[in-house]
């Protein structure tokens, strides 16, 4: 099986019809909060503003639609439900809660990556485990190293091992998992919150990992050639972690929110510049109702384009 680049010059985005709080999603992402002052005008304004962001500094940018009926409050998160891979193939994952399985809308994305000149050859389905209150949540559950086909797995309310075990088994992989948990000793409900993976670094938030995995989980990082940006929870909480490196028209963009390159260091910065070039935007409605962040707003695509 050929190599995989740990990064894309493409994303899929979702523009969302329904954003709000989601009572449901919030009971295992602390991170959300029911501003009922926040309004959809808001985030969309935010939303385009990483489009805009994005596309500046050379990105493709794919738009997908959502639909106002039934009511998707994350739709505005699809790295969740899908991801892509450089084999052709797309995978479809288990949701926690039952208003987020209604954003799978497989067909309409198809023909959207399709009018832009992508291929799909494989669908790998592993929303059944739906059905067993088993769950995956995509590039949330699992932060990948797409070249050594590794991935590594906060173990949570969405993130089962069982569907670990079915994914590593259908895409190849070896999944690290690990215990990672928020000060009150919650677990931290994506991974992507408390770790993020670029071609030559990675950010995580050490504390909040179980003492018994830390070394283990650094070691496996540094033997991936990465230099590690190590955050505080106080940074975690402003989504420190939650960027991605994507190809940008000249050099390596690393997407992030305002907030969360205000919660950097000055030495931390300067080290994460050395990968690339900071892209920010200011998405305060987004982070604080839906919390999630940058990184939670992308889907990386890696298809096949047709020739």
């Amino acid at each position: 099986m050929n190599e995989e680049a740990q990064t894309s010059g493409t994303v899929l985005m979702v523009r969302p019809k329904r954003f709000g709080f989601h009572a449901e999603a919030a009971q295992s992402n602390v991170f959300a909060s029911d501003d009922r002052g926040a309004d959809l005008d808001a985030a969309l304004r935010e939303f385009d503003s990483v489009v805009e962001a994005l596309q500046r500094a050379g990105v493709e940018v794919l738009l997908l639609d959502d639909t106002p009926n039934p009511p998707k409050p994350d739709a505005i998160f699809p790295n969740n439900w899908i991801t892509f891979h450089a084999d052709g193939t797309m995978v479809l994952y288990p949701m926690a809660t039952a208003a987020r399985r209604l954003e799978r809308n497989p067909e309409a994305l198809r023909q959207l990556l399709e009018a832009n000149g992508f291929e799909v050859r494989k669908v790998v389905d592993l929303s059944f485990h739906e059905r067993h209150g088993h769950f995956l949540e995509g590039t949330g559950s699992l932060v990948l190293d797409r070249p050594r086909r590794r991935a590594f797995a906060n173990l949570s309310p969405r993130t089962d091992a069982a569907v670990i075990a079915d994914f590593d088994d259908r895409l190849d992989y070896s999944t690290l998992v690990f215990e990672a948990n928020d000060r009150a000793g919650r677990p931290i409900y994506h991974t992507n919150v408390a770790l993020s993976f670029g071609s030559r670094f990675a950010v995580l938030c050490t504390d909040a990992v179980a003492p018994e995995f830390r070394d283990l989980l650094i070691g496996e990082i540094e033997a991936g050639g990465r230099t590690v940006i190590e955050v505080d929870y106080d940074q975690m909480g402003s989504f420190a972690c939650n960027l991605i490196e994507l190809k940008g028209r000249a050099a390596p963009v690393i997407a992030l929110s305002s907030a969360s390159l205000r919660s950097y260091r000055p030495e931390q910065r300067r080290t994460l510049e050395r990968f690339g070039e900071l892209v920010a935007a200011d998405i305060p409605t987004i982070e604080a109702v839906g919390g999630g962040s940058v990184r939670c707003m992308i889907t990386d695509v890696h298809l096949p384009r047709s020739r």
